[in-house]
Parts: C-alpha cells; sequence; structure tokens
C-alpha cells in the first residue's frame, strides 16, 4: 500500500508476532468475525453455505417447535431461526463468542445462550429437541463418532439432525489437521473432520438416523467451492 507520498508502506503483516493461541478456547474466541465493535450482524436468514443467500433456509430442518444449535459463535443462525417463532438454544463453549453474543442477541425472546462445550453439554441436558443443528458448527470439529451417539438422545422422535461444512477436496477424506497458529509460534492442533458424503451417511445410519441425506451443493458459480448438506431424523414414535 502506498502512502501520500507514494512511498510504499511495509505491511503490518510483516512485523507481526505469531498468534499466540495456545489453546482451543483461545482458537475459537479470535474464529471469523472478529471481535471488534462493528455491531450485530444482519440476522434475517439461516444462511447454510459461505455464500450469501445461496442455498436453503430454515425450512432445511422442516417446521420444529424447538432446536439446538451446536457451536453458535455469533449466533446469527440461532437468532434468524428464532424469530420465525422457533424457540432456540445456541451452544458455544467460547467465552468470548458467548459475551458478544449476549451483547448482541439478550433481548431476542425465543433465544437461549448456553455457555458450554458441545460434548459435555449434550451429555448432561436432559432436555429434547425437535431439530439439532450445526451451521459450520461443532459438527465438523468434532468426531462424529463422539457426537452423533450424544445428539441421537437429544431428539424427539422423529426429530431432525442437520449439518453444513465446507466441501472436502478428494481424495483427502478423513480428520484432517491445522496448525491454529499458522506455521509459526506454539503447537495448536485443530482437527476438522473431512468427510465424504458416503461415509456420512455410513456413519449417521450406523447411529440409528433414518431418512439420511447427504450432498455437496456445488458453489454458486463453476469451479467455486461447494458445501456439504445433511439432514437425517430419529425414527418416529411408535404408533
Amino acid at each position: 500500500m502506498a502512502d501520500a507520498g507514494g512511498v510504499r508502506a511495509k505491511s503490518s503483516t510483516v512485523t507481526a508476532g505469531p498468534p499466540g493461541h495456545r489453546t482451543r478456547a483461545e482458537y475459537w474466541d479470535t474464529f471469523w468475525p472478529g471481535t471488534g465493535d462493528g455491531g450485530a450482524p444482519a440476522a434475517d436468514r439461516v444462511h447454510w453455505t459461505q455464500y450469501p443467500f445461496h442455498g436453503p433456509g430454515a425450512e432445511f430442518l422442516g417446521a420444529p417447535r424447538t432446536a439446538l444449535e451446536l457451536g453458535s459463535a455469533t449466533c446469527v443462525a440461532s437468532v434468524a431461526l428464532a424469530r420465525t417463532g422457533v424457540r432456540v438454544t445456541a451452544v458455544d463453549f467460547s467465552a468470548v463468542q458467548m459475551e458478544r453474543a449476549r451483547q448482541w442477541w439478550a433481548e431476542e425472546p425465543n433465544l437461549t445462550l448456553v455457555e458450554d462445550d458441545v460434548p459435555d453439554y449434550l451429555a448432561r441436558t436432559e432436555e429434547r429437541f425437535d431439530a439439532v443443528l450445526s451451521n459450520w458448527g461443532a459438527a465438523w470439529f468434532i468426531d462424529p463418532e463422539v457426537l452423533l451417539p450424544l445428539v441421537r438422545p437429544r431428539l424427539n422422535p422423529g426429530g431432525v439432525f442437520a449439518f453444513s461444512c465446507v466441501e472436502p477436496l478428494a481424495p483427502c477424506f478423513g480428520p484432517q489437521i491445522l496448525y491454529g497458529n499458522g506455521y509459526r509460534g506454539h503447537r495448536l492442533a485443530v482437527v476438522r473432520w473431512m468427510l465424504s458424503c458416503e461415509d456420512w451417511r455410513r456413519i449417521l445410519v450406523r447411529h440409528g438416523f433414518t431418512n439420511v441425506e447427504v450432498e455437496v451443493l456445488p458453489g454458486p458459480e463453476d469451479d467455486f467451492v461447494g458445501t456439504v448438506l445433511g439432514r437425517a431424523s430419529t425414527p418416529p414414535a411408535p404408533a
């Protein structure tokens, strides 16, 4: 970038020190969007993909009366859903993310914010929901062999589990470990579960889900990165 005199200024990233994250919590505290004071984002639609107004909205969940979002971060999806009349519980273990969410959304009448680690919350709560969703959230960052057995008992009969995450690059399927600080600073592992659609289907069926649908929704233009969209349900109550 050039200054007023035409001299190219040095980028601040050249001299910046390494990121200082030492724990997963610190990593998620600074996860997008940043924790600045830019004000609450728009929450007028559930966006399942990384592209605005691309793909389904709240209708992807059917017509639940209650819902639980796992790894809610900014809580935009939860708020958008709550504004349709659904009673939503949003869970995230980042103290920074949840404090910001409380500042933004404390007046939302259908929204309950819970600061907790997702597996711990699922194992402890006795509440059941019509829908459980992970909108680029916990289902991407927790081993599904751990998460799904905790999710299923929290769904009402016939309830829906829905999730979205980025399309994996074949053939690199399975858990992928990222350096949470990039390639500098403390060694912090962040694991993403980049499964193929077939792997997701197989795991969901094995854990007792029915009506399993998992597919890649292509990006809005040719060769754009797509989004994995998954949806499954628990068996209905016996007649």
